[in-house]
């Protein structure tokens, strides 16, 4: 594929506008991570004060993910997004107040954050079912792969310029940054030409069936529900060794410390720069069959963390691992996006990220835990191992190694997956819920 061809997705005002929205919110919400994280420890030096604020973030996103996606696909995408633009905006400029000022808390953070964790919820969902409808079918991965690119190609720098800013005036200020970033991305929003009521919605009187009909459309594709357990999973154990382990390592290592801990994480948005790019002109014959040989890899940074934490090592090891992150994300947003019909796509990715997420809480607060009754080097090995043996056990599946490509033609309805062939029949019949639920 010619570069010119690769880029034809932003050829249309309506993706335009909304790739524009993303990268202006984007652009400040990359510092965030490092930012939030030495605010919290400059107050609680502590593993279990920096699980606290995660935790509780992660957990209220958790609790409203499954309203968020019914309020996606009940109202205009473009709506939700745009108010859940608005909160965070608040939020973060009331965070950014109390830390500039001094006058933050450790309490203060985890509701702010909490907060915080509550607005997303309504806000991935939205964002998932708004691509679909503003690009052509046929470049639908482009898409994704053009955010993706937008998305890490900040990222390349956001981390750095945060923990230089940490060091030199703080982190509230990358925190004002991003509330003025997101009042941008909502005036963006506006352009991007979706109507308030979007064709083809139809409001049912009751949230309980919509969640139901969710549910269903959920349960009834076999690749979608094994890959959503695996990360439920190994997103707990990633949280903890990176979001948890991995600052507290960097901030007690001369080797790494607070600004060394933004150039990894900006090291591994190079990394997933540099196969944006091949996403952007490779077509993914089998996404998910990719995606997770891909995602083995983050074990290497977990690897040098435990065994080798100093900064040129750690850096390439996350480079890596950012490149291999690309290759699942854009794969699983393009698969979602061509075998998930879009009426129910907000809800589905609901289900999507509420089983991703749901141990993620759990990992924060256990990891907080086991980093002061355990060796770390010893705990971060074990983790890597066992994150590996997940992500593989997943490919067992027929459904995930062999999922192809849909039709390009628009007029095609979105496609199931195969048969597992050890099953012998589809993983679950449309409206039948499985027991227990695997979300």
């Amino acid at each position: 594929m010619r570069l010119k061809e690769s880029l034809g997705a932003l050829g249309d005002p309506r993706f335009a506008w909304y790739f524009t929205a993303r990268t202006v919110s984007t652009a400040g919400s990359v510092m965030v991570p490092v930012a939030l994280t030495f605010a919290v420890l400059h107050i609680d030096a502590s593993a279990g004060a920096l699980a606290q604020v995660l935790g509780v973030r992660t957990l209220a996103m958790v609790v409203f993910l499954l309203v968020g996606g019914v309020v996606a696909d009940r109202f205009s995408r473009i709506v939700v997004l745009q108010v859940s633009h608005v909160l965070t905006c608040l939020t973060q400029a009331v965070a950014a107040t109390l830390i500039i000022s001094g006058h933050a808390t450790l309490t203060q953070l985890t509701v702010i954050e909490g907060v915080n964790g509550a607005v997303s919820a309504f806000t991935m969902p939205a964002m998932m079912g708004i691509v679909p409808l503003v690009v052509d079918r046929t470049r639908l991965q482009q898409a994704n792969a053009l955010l993706s690119f937008s998305r890490s190609g900040l990222a390349v720098i956001g981390p750095a310029v945060a923990g230089l800013l940490v060091v030199g005036v703080g982190p509230g200020w990358a925190l004002a940054v991003d509330a003025l970033t997101y009042a941008v991305a909502t005036v963006c929003l506006f352009r991007v030409g979706l109507p308030r009521a979007e064709p083809g919605r139809v409001r049912r009187a009751s949230m309980v069936r919509e969640l139901r009909e969710g549910w269903s459309e959920f349960t009834r594709r076999q690749w979608l529900w094994v890959v959503v357990l695996a990360f439920g999973l190994t997103n707990a154990i990633h949280v903890g060794v990176i979001g948890v382990l991995g600052p507290l390592i960097a901030a007690s290592s001369e080797a790494i410390g607070e600004a060394g801990w933004g150039l990894v994480l900006s090291a591994e948005a190079a990394g997933t720069v540099i196969m944006t790019i091949v996403m952007l002109r490779l077509r993914l014959e089998h996404p998910l069959r990719a995606g997770m040989l891909a995602i083995c890899v983050l074990a290497v940074p977990m690897v040098l963390l435990g065994a080798w934490p100093a900064l040129l090592p750690v850096a390439i090891g996350f480079f890596v691992a950012g490149a291999a992150v690309e290759v699942f994300g854009v794969g699983w947003s393009t698969a979602l996006h061509e075998h998930v019909p879009v009426s129910v796509l907000s809800r589905v990715s609901s289900y999507d990220a509420l089983g991703s997420f749901v141990a993620m809480p759990i990992g924060t607060f256990v990891y907080g835990w086991l980093a002061t009754t355990v060796d770390l080097e010893t705990l971060i090995l074990v983790s890597a191992a066992v994150y590996v043996v997940i992500s593989l056990a997943a490919l067992l599946s027929r459904s995930v190694r062999d999922l192809g490509r849909s039709s390009d033609d628009p007029t095609d309805e979105p496609t199931d997956e195969p048969t597992d062939v050890a099953v012998g029949e589809p993983a679950t019949a449309v409206g039948q819920t499985p027991s227990p639920p695997r979300s």
